[in-house]
């Protein structure tokens, strides 16, 4: 048991970085998108940077840090006492399911990645920017359910980030009107 505290340390640590390199790495779309409507040269130098900067967050802190944060879970969840009993609790069941759709965010987030490396447009800034918000609303939801530590309570929490979507989308809304004006 004495070494459950560093395992937790070190698992609260990978996911704190893990989600940082999740939020930066999509504003590095935003300003990548952005960049690809400027005019040459800036549009070839602007490019050229955001790669440089999206390559080395994603492949030196994103990545590596959803690894680490995975490993020290599983660590956690099935090789320690606490594990053992937490993950018969249904507050970790809904709290897996929502890192389950972490990881598939995580992954559209890389095959999105990989299309801006090869000068590949699909999604405009404003997409992006509500993209943004994804990783928020799983940090919310799994923050409720760890703290709270209730099947049922965490059902309030996800009504608060219902409630917290839809004042994000407002707010972008404002925020797009503010943009149009300039």
């Amino acid at each position: 048991m004495e070494y459950y505290n560093y395992l937790k340390s070190l698992h609260l640590i990978f996911v704190i970085t893990w989600f940082a390199g999740l939020f930066y790495i999509v504003r590095l779309f935003v300003y990548q998108i952005e960049a690809n409507e400027k005019p040459s040269p800036e549009k070839e130098i602007l490019q050229a940077q955001y790669k440089i900067m999206a390559y080395r967050l994603w492949y030196i802190i994103t990545w590596p840090s959803a690894v680490l944060a995975s490993i020290f879970a599983f660590w956690m969840l099935f090789f320690t006492d606490a594990g053992s009993v937490w993950i018969k609790m249904p507050w970790m069941h809904v709290k897996l399911c929502f890192v389950f759709l972490l990881y598939l965010y995580h992954g559209k987030c890389h095959q999105i990645f990989k299309q801006l490396q090869r000068d590949e447009v699909k999604y405009s800034n404003n997409f992006m920017r509500l993209w943004n918000e994804g990783a928020t609303i799983i940090l919310f939801a799994v923050v409720f359910l760890v703290v709270l530590k209730s099947a049922i309570n965490w059902i309030f929490g996800v009504i608060g980030i219902i409630l917290f979507s839809v004042l994000i989308m407002l707010g972008f809304r404002f925020y797009k009107r503010i943009r149009e004006r300039k």
